[in-house]
């Protein structure tokens, strides 16, 4: 089954991203692999980007497991 191509207008730039911060530790968030969240390592956070907007809300937040966090910061270390 194949994906639909994404609208060109609901991909987030890269400086944007650069740019935000977790709205509860401040820190810089990480964007998972599959470009659908922003994690918050500091606060095992993952905030969704629907349609191209990051929602960082913590109301829309969701928890991150314990190994999700080992493997972004494994991946944010190399």
């Amino acid at each position: 089954m194949t994906e639909a191509p994404v609208d060109p207008r609901h991909v987030v730039d890269r400086q944007v991203l650069e740019m935000l911060v977790c709205p509860l530790t401040k820190t810089r968030l990480t964007l998972s692999s599959d470009h659908k969240e922003l994690i918050s390592i500091a606060a095992r956070l993952a905030f969704p980007i629907v349609q191209g907007v990051p929602l960082l809300s913590l109301e829309e937040a969701r928890n991150v497991e314990p190994e999700e966090i080992q493997a972004l910061s494994k991946k944010a270390a190399d």
